[in-house]
C-alpha cells in the first residue's frame, strides 16, 4: 500500500517544477518519500493537498541539450526545462543505475546546487528505487538529477588536505562562521573564499567508525577514531555516517539561529550516504569528500555563534513519536530532519539522537 501511495504522489507532482518563486525548492517529492518510508503513507496525499499552493508548473525547455554538449548549460537555471527533458531522454534509453553512475561524478563537484537540495532530492529518489523500482521513481530520479544540473554550484575554494583522525563533532565545532550572516546562502557560501583556513577545513575529512579486523562495518560512534589499518574505501560508509550523526546532533544546540537552513548540514551528507549502495566503490572517496565539504560549508554559513543545548529529557522517545511530531508540523525540513535522525539512530542505537531531534523539530516549527 505504501509503495502504491508513494508512486501515486510522484505521478501527481511529476508535472511540477523543481522550484517556485524563482529559487525556493520544491520539497514535495522528498517529504512524500520520507513520510511513506516511515509508515505514514496515509498522510502523503493530505500533506500534498496542503502544499499544493507552493507548486509551480514544470518549466518548458528552450533548446535541447545535446549528449556531448552538457558542460556549457551546467549550472544554468534558465535551462531547467532543457535539463528535465534531457534526463527524461537519458532514463528512457538506459537503466537508472547506469545514468546515475554516469552523472554522479559530473554533478558531485556542484553539490551546493539549490542549497544542497539537488543532491538531497536525488538521495530520496535513490532510496525509493533501491526499495522498489517503478516508473514514477525512475522519473523522479531524473527530475532530481535535472534540478542538480540546472543549479550546479561548486563550494567556493575546494578543500585540500589529508584525512585526519578527528571526530566529526569536534571537526564541526572547529568550523569558523562566515562573518556576514545577513543574506542568503549564495552570499554566505561566497565568503568561504575569505576564510584562510577553509581549504584545510573542507579537505580534512574527519574519521569516525569502529571496524572489525576484516574491515566490515561495526557500530558507529561519532567520537570513536577510525582504525587506520583498514583501507580507506572500506571505511567510507562509517565515516559518512559519523558526519551525518554529528551534524544531526549538533543541530539541536546550534540550530536556533537558522533552524531550517542548518538542517542541510545533516540531510545533504545523508543523501550521499543513501546513494552509496547504488554507486561503484570507485566513486565513494569523492562522494565522502564532497559530502563533508557540504556539511562544513552549511555549518560555516548557518551555525549559531554559541551552543544552547536542549533541556535533558529523561524518558526514551519512540522513533514513531518523532516522525509523527515532524509530520504534524507539516514542515518538509522538520520531516527530513526527523527522517535523517532515524537513520542515525539505526546506525548508533543512541536514544539521545531521537530526543535531540525532537528539539530540532520544535525549533524548525517555530521558525
Amino acid at each position: 500500500m505504501a509503495d502504491g501511495i508513494l508512486d501515486e504522489a510522484l505521478e501527481r507532482i511529476q508535472r511540477t517544477g523543481p522550484e517556485r518563486d524563482g529559487w525556493l525548492s520544491n520539497h514535495a517529492p522528498m517529504a512524500a518519500e520520507a513520510l511513506a518510508h516511515h509508515g505514514l503513507a496515509e498522510r502523503v496525499h493530505r500533506w500534498l493537498d496542503d502544499y499544493a499552493d507552493r507548486l509551480e508548473p514544470r518549466p518548458r525547455g528552450i533548446d535541447p541539450i545535446a549528449v556531448d554538449e552538457w558542460r556549457d548549460p551546467l549550472g544554468d537555471p534558465v535551462r531547467t526545462g532543457d535539463w528535465l527533458d534531457y534526463f527524461d531522454r537519458e532514463l528512457a534509453g538506459a537503466p537508472w543505475r547506469e545514468v546515475l553512475v554516469r552523472w554522479w561524478p559530473r554533478l558531485l563537484p556542484g553539490i551546493a546546487a539549490g542549497a544542497t537540495h539537488g543532491v538531497i532530492r536525488v538521495g530520496h529518489a535513490v532510496r525509493a528505487l533501491l526499495d522498489t523500482e517503478t516508473d514514477p521513481r525512475v522519473a523522479e530520479l531524473g527530475q532530481g538529477l535535472a534540478y542538480w544540473a540546472a543549479r550546479w554550484q561548486p563550494i567556493c575554494v575546494p578543500g585540500s588536505g589529508p584525512y585526519r583522525p578527528t571526530d566529526p563533532r569536534s571537526a564541526l565545532d572547529a568550523v569558523p562562521r562566515v562573518p556576514d550572516q545577513r543574506f542568503g546562502i549564495r552570499a554566505r557560501l561566497a565568503q568561504l573564499a575569505d576564510l584562510p583556513d577553509w581549504p584545510a577545513i573542507a579537505g580534512n575529512v574527519p574519521s569516525s567508525a569502529e571496524w572489525t579486523p576484516a574491515g566490515r562495518q561495526g557500530p558507529v560512534d561519532e567520537r570513536t577514531a577510525v582504525d587506520e589499518r583498514v583501507p580507506l574505501d572500506g571505511q567510507i560508509p562509517a565515516r559518512l555516517a559519523g558526519i551525518v550523526a554529528a551534524a544531526t546532533a549538533r543541530h539541536a544546540a546550534h540550530g536556533y539561529a537558522a533552524p531550517v537552513m542548518l538542517v542541510h548540514a545533516a540531510t545533504a551528507p545523508n543523501a550521499v550516504l543513501r546513494t552509496l549502495p547504488a554507486l561503484p566503490e570507485s566513486l565513494w572517496v569523492a562522494s565522502l569528500a564532497a559530502a563533508w565539504a557540504a556539511t562544513a560549508a552549511v555549518t560555516a554559513a548557518y551555525t549559531a555563534a554559541e551552543a544552547r543545548p536542549p533541556a535533558e529529557v529523561r524518558r526514551a522517545m519512540p522513533v514513531a513519536e518523532l516522525i509523527a511530531a515532524a509530520a504534524a508540523t507539516a514542515d518538509p525540513h522538520a520531516i527530513k530532519l526527523a527522517d535523517t535522525a532515524i537513520d542515525v539512530y539505526a546506525h548508533t542505537n543512541n536514544p539521545a539522537t531521537i530526543t535531540a531531534a525532537m528539539h530540532s523539530v520544535q525549533l524548525i516549527a517555530k521558525d
